[in-house]
């Protein structure tokens, strides 16, 4: 299976669904909205808890003097993947409703309540909403047909290696025997670290792939946790959609240490216990299924939406 060619087809896919979207009036889905709101598919008590995850707001918080109005959004204006992705739900909403937007790689809470794709773990991030923007990109989930026993006993890491933290790492375990690193960007890093970069399918040869944060999540956490695989990695500091502060070490992935000096350790136990690391597999696998069913998705898109507007004073409980 070519994963490459997989990704630009669906990429391509996604943007002539996202182009043709535009053509349907709006009107048309904010008739449309109560209906999918009221969808009795699902537990009722999953989309609540999924969505005061996302939308931690609990009191009318204005939005601020610097908020654009749905209409003023510029659907084609890059980054073209942020706003597809925004449209894609705030189609449903009246036109005239404000909002605050941080696209990109965010790592810090605004004054007012604003809308993005990550944010820092910790309880004072009311005022940081997740949407699942970037989705194209960040929820790539895999299909693993490798065995756990039958992979190689090594951690496999490619990655750009620019963040101080990321460098640290190479410079403790690039010679590690029990791991196989590269560095894939030639400028910044180190020469000698550079190595041609791996494809999904050849990181899935490996029981251990590190999964790094880089500006902020690390990308290639989801597909990790959806393979036959464990992500390795420090605990996570910043979260999006896939709600990494709920993830839990040792159980959805193997902890270490912030100074990565346990990685020998860590790895030395699980490859002598192998049912220990083949129910890590399992939990992660579970996680993920919350995120695979995409009308559930939607409706929590929409709810985290609904409740924005609601808790910022423009829509009537």
């Amino acid at each position: 299976m070519s994963f490459g060619g997989s990704i630009k087809k669906v990429k391509a896919f996604y943007y002539v669904k996202n182009i043709l979207r535009q053509a349907v009036p709006s009107v048309f889905y904010r008739s449309t909205l109560a209906s999918k709101l009221n969808n009795q598919r699902f537990d009722e008590q999953v989309l609540i808890n999924r969505l005061n995850y996302y939308n931690k707001l609990n009191k009318i918080t204005p939005v601020g003097s610097s908020a654009i109005t749905l209409n003023e959004m510029p659907i084609f204006k890059s980054p073209k993947a942020y706003n597809f992705d925004t449209y894609e739900f705030t189609r449903y909403f009246n036109k005239g409703f404000k909002a605050n937007f941080l696209f990109g790689d965010v790592t810090h809470v605004a004054d007012v309540p604003t809308i993005q794709k990550s944010r820092p773990i910790g309880l004072d991030n009311h005022n940081a909403v997740l949407l699942k923007l970037d989705k194209n990109r960040h929820f790539n989930f895999i299909k693993d047909n490798k065995p756990y026993l039958e992979k190689k006993d090594l951690l496999i890491g490619r990655g750009a290696v620019t963040q101080p933290h990321r460098i640290l790492f190479m410079e403790k375990h690039f010679n590690n025997p029990f791991c196989d690193l590269g560095q894939v960007n030639n400028a910044g890093g180190d020469a000698r670290w550079i190595k041609p970069k791996l494809s999904i399918k050849q990181h899935l040869q490996y029981k251990f792939i590190l999964s790094l944060e880089g500006n902020d999540v690390a990308t290639n956490l989801k597909w990790i946790m959806s393979s036959n695989s464990i992500a390795v990695m420090p605990k996570p500091r910043y979260e999006t959609w896939f709600m990494e502060g709920r993830l839990i070490p040792d159980h959805h992935y193997i902890l270490i240490k912030d100074d990565y000096s346990d990685l020998d350790e860590k790895l030395t136990y699980y490859l002598a216990r192998p049912q220990a690391a083949l129910n890590i597999i399992g939990n992660a696998k579970s996680f993920v299924k919350q995120f695979l069913d995409k009308e559930q998705e939607d409706i929590i898109s929409l709810l985290v939406l609904d409740k924005y507007f609601q808790y910022t004073g423009q829509k009537g409980e």
